[in-house]
Parts: C-alpha cells; sequence; structure tokens
C-alpha cells in the first residue's frame, strides 16, 4: 500500500501488505463496495472521496479478513485526506 500524488510520486508507505485470505471472497458489493473492487493480483486505488467509504468499511471488516495492514490502511487514508492530488493505492502482486 503507497499514496502516491498526481505524477506517481511515492508520498507515503506502509510496513506490509494485505493478507489475502479466502475470507474476502465473502465480502459482497452490497456492503463492501471498495474492498469487494480489491484483488490479490490488480492495482486498486482511491481518491480522496472515496477515503471515507473505504474507512467505513474497514470499521466493519470481519475479524477473518482482518491484520496489521488494517491499521497501516488507516493512517495511509489519514495522510490522503490530508492533502491534495493524493491516491491511495493497494498494488497487487
Amino acid at each position: 500500500m503507497v499514496v502516491r500524488g498526481d505524477l506517481g510520486n511515492v508520498v507515503a508507505r506502509a510496513e506490509g501488505g494485505v493478507e489475502w485470505t479466502a475470507a474476502f471472497a465473502d465480502l459482497g458489493p452490497a456492503g463492501f463496495p471498495m474492498l469487494w473492487a480489491m484483488t490479490p493480483y490488480g492495482d486498486a486505488v482511491f481518491n480522496q472521496r472515496q477515503v471515507p467509504l473505504l474507512l467505513s468499511e474497514l470499521d466493519r471488516l470481519p475479524a477473518a479478513c482482518g491484520g496489521d495492514w488494517v491499521g497501516q490502511a488507516r493512517e495511509l487514508c489519514q495522510v490522503v485526506e490530508r492533502g491534495t492530488h493524493l491516491y491511495l493505492w493497494f498494488v497487487g502482486d
């Protein structure tokens, strides 16, 4: 996970990544549209207007999908919210 500016410059970086488990398959688009859009292999990008929705989903995330990455994602969301022209990237393999 990284926060990038408009030009692709890295502003902040997480120490780890999403711990992808089979439990992510149970997250449906109605309840978790932001997280549901993520895949383990592709990139997902969230802008400043989408970050509050992502934070709301992180608050309701089932324990089976949790881990250290959740706290790191929250911190990076705050970086995006405080800045301008910043994007939170979940970088797939």
